[in-house]
């Protein structure tokens, strides 16, 4: 009898697993609430862009690595790429397993900015990274796009992010995250000199885009009369321009929870997004660098998991590794807020 109930204990255990990694990831979610386009998730294509330049092919490949084994989605990936990182894309890519690549498929296109100043577009924050600016019309047959700065790792399936273009209205055109919830640490209110989204700002690591609501409102035209008027004050480049934009439009933006995009400032302190300690967090954005130094060293930790993942292993795997590597770290408020995360999904010891 001892043992029968033992073994109803670990069965009950494991189901209880398995039914919460797969609501993590959106398997069950399409049976749930289909989307109103009537397309099945498990069937729905993602479409991911980034630009990737420099030394950032590294980051890049964890990127689109994260999203991959996130879920069974198929994936379009367009890279904006320069000479220097194309050839590690390819070289990387083309060894990954036959099951990875037969679900994506890459379009690298060399970097292009408007004619007459495209050096200082090229440059005007890290190398590259104002291609989202215009993507409405470097993808003008694309109606919908999900841009990613490299610097950041899914931790649940993209469609978790993907399903909020059904839920914006008419008038919304762009999906962005909160850049912080603290005015006492918030860049925006603190030290801005030119106009910006709300009471804080967004960041525009995570930009979910409506290109074709975004052409019709002529977003290009805007982009440049922005930067024209307030290029001797802003820092941050293409997401101030942005912040800009919404400043003047609020009513074309839609605001996504801040776990859909987590940002260093949200943990660096305290704890400032209870989204993520209640329902964990869906994309961690390592902007400052916080995946390669060591000023975050349990958003290190998390992004060095998943960079020595193998395909062929599991996702269990992964967050177990992900938990002994951040017990590694000193205790901080970034170290509670992420293994708040994993608890949800290692709930068999």
């Amino acid at each position: 009898m001892a043992r029968q109930t033992q073994l109803v204990l670990r069965v009950a255990s494991l189901a209880s697993f398995l039914f919460i990694l797969l609501r993590l990831f959106g398997v069950f979610k399409a049976q749930q609430q289909p989307h109103q386009d009537g397309l099945n998730e498990k069937t729905r294509e993602i479409h991911i862009a980034a630009a990737v330049c420099g030394n950032r092919a590294t980051q890049a490949l964890v990127m689109m690595k994260s999203a991959l084994i996130m879920c069974s989605n198929f994936i379009r990936f367009t890279l904006f790429v320069d000479s220097e990182t194309s050839n590690v894309l390819n070289e990387t890519i083309r060894l990954w397993p036959d099951n990875i690549l037969k679900r994506m498929s890459l379009d690298m296109r060399p970097v292009s900015f408007p004619k007459g100043n495209a050096d200082e577009w090229k440059t005007l924050f890290k190398p590259c990274s104002s291609v989202r600016l215009f993507l409405p019309n470097l993808l003008k047959k694309e109606d919908s796009i999900l841009y990613m700065d490299v610097d950041t790792v899914f931790l649940s399936s993209p469609l978790h992010i993907w399903q909020h273009l059904s839920k914006m209205n008419t008038t919304q055109m762009v999906a962005l995250g909160p850049e912080t919830q603290d005015y006492t640490i918030g860049w925006y209110p603190q030290f801005t000199n030119h106009p910006y989204y709300g009471k804080y700002g967004v960041n525009a690591g995570v930009m979910l885009m409506n290109l074709t609501k975004m052409r019709q409102f002529g977003w290009e035209k805007y982009v440049i009369h922005v930067y024209e008027q307030y290029k001797n004050r802003i820092l941050w480049g293409d997401q101030d321009v942005i912040n800009a934009i919404f400043h003047f439009h609020p009513e074309k933006l839609y605001v996504f929870p801040c776990h859909h995009n987590y940002v260093p400032g949200q943990c660096s302190e305290t704890s400032l997004c209870q989204e993520a300690e209640q329902q964990g967090i869906y994309i961690i954005h390592g902007y400052a660098d916080a995946f390669i130094s060591d000023q975050l060293p349990a958003l290190k930790a998390i992004y060095t998991s998943i960079q020595q993942h193998s395909f062929g292993d599991n996702l269990q795997m992964l967050f177990v590794n992900m938990k002994e590597n951040l017990m590694k770290t000193p205790t901080s408020s970034c170290r509670k807020v992420m293994s708040s995360f994993l608890k949800l999904v290692l709930m068999v010891s």
